[in-house]
């Protein structure tokens, strides 16, 4: 599994509106965009705009029923997604840490 950070994926996990979509998939198994608008401030046609855009980066799965079409997270590309902020809050403690020494020595410097 890549941990190379995905831009396109991070960019639409990064709208509010979409992690809620993600949220309530989640919780239901799977929905459809006229489901889900009814459980969000924004119009079905928002919400099939928003579900296009996760689906363009692999996070839902669509699939025909009738005349709606059913959406469900994609468990691999979610997993991705969660690795991939592993390794982005690793790396953001690593440069903490290192400010915090700096921070540190400087003080120290300072007290002599």
């Amino acid at each position: 599994m890549s941990t190379a950070i995905d831009d396109d994926l991070w960019s639409a996990i990064g709208d509010p509106t979409r992690r809620r979509m993600l949220d309530l998939l989640l919780a239901a198994g799977e929905g459809t965009a006229t489901s889900l608008s009814e459980q969000l401030p924004v119009t079905r046609q928002a919400v099939a705009k928003h579900l296009g855009v996760l689906d363009r980066v692999g996070l839902v799965h669509v699939t025909p029923a009738g005349r709606e079409m059913r959406y469900r997270v994609d468990d691999a590309q979610l997993a991705r997604a969660v690795a991939q902020l592993s390794t982005v809050g690793a790396m953001w403690d690593a440069r903490l840490r290192r400010i915090k020494r700096i921070a540190e020595a400087i003080q120290r410097s300072q007290e002599q």
